[in-house]
């Protein structure tokens, strides 16, 4: 069985509200397309800086610089949302569970960290 938020139309829409809900489809694709290339960029830093010797700041420039822009993307596609109100709102999370992935991030170097110490020298 099909919910509402499924079944709903552009038809039905008119004014602000179409444009705003065509934007904000057409954004969120483009996106998570970025997010892809954010993926890519962050994989060839880490391999530009273990393999060919180069600096953390040249290497990551264009994952920080994409980054940036994605967070600039996402206050966008946060007015288009409330202005198409397409239904449920989720990407408030977003922000969230980047700094959930950082604390996880530091759990995990903390018990390696740890577990190192168990052995002796």
């Amino acid at each position: 069985m099909a919910t509402d938020v499924q079944t709903r139309s552009l038809s039905g829409l008119t004014g602000a509200r179409r444009g705003a809900l065509l934007a904000y489809r057409w954004l969120l694709l483009a996106f998570l397309l970025a997010g892809g290339v954010q993926i890519f960029l962050a994989g060839l830093g880490v391999f530009s800086v273990t393999s060919h010797g180069a600096s953390t700041d040249s290497a990551f420039g264009a994952h920080r610089g994409l980054g940036f822009a994605m967070a600039g993307a996402a206050v966008i596609i946060l007015i288009f949302a409330f202005i198409a109100r397409p239904g449920a709102l989720p990407f408030a999370l977003y922000g969230g569970l980047h700094a959930l992935d950082g604390l996880l991030v530091l759990g995990i170097a903390g018990f390696l960290s740890a577990s190192t110490r168990r052995w002796r020298s």
